[in-house]
């Protein structure tokens, strides 16, 4: 009854191993060709991405980015060291009485 046992259990488990492990080789192709294609069109699509940046400033304690830039950073006026990107796309200087504030504004944008 032993032996029987034994060879039951072997019986079952060396084709899960075997059928596994075919599995895995196909899925494994499968995802190297998905990440080949992925990984070219994200390299062409980068390849035309450029960083485009500009500096805006006003009066104030608020300083607006252009539509579609993003604020990166920011200066104020009066040694004012304390600000913070609301929205992100606006600088405001949180010293009192700031008589100017700048943002830099940068987007990424797709050329060619």
């Amino acid at each position: 009854m032993m032996k029987f046992a034994i060879f039951l259990f072997f019986a079952a488990l060396i084709p899960a191993k075997y059928a596994s492990a075919q599995a895995c080789v196909i899925e494994s192709l499968i995802n190297e060709k998905v990440q080949a294609a992925v990984d070219s069109k994200v390299s062409s699509i980068l390849a035309k991405a450029q960083l485009t940046c500009t500096s805006t400033s006003a009066p104030g304690a608020d300083a607006f980015c252009p539509s579609g830039y993003l604020a990166t950073g920011c200066a104020c006026g009066m040694a004012c060291g304390s600000w913070d990107i609301r929205a992100d796309t606006a600088c405001h200087c949180q010293c009192a009485r700031i008589d100017w504030t700048a943002a830099r504004c940068c987007k990424v944008a797709i050329v060619g």
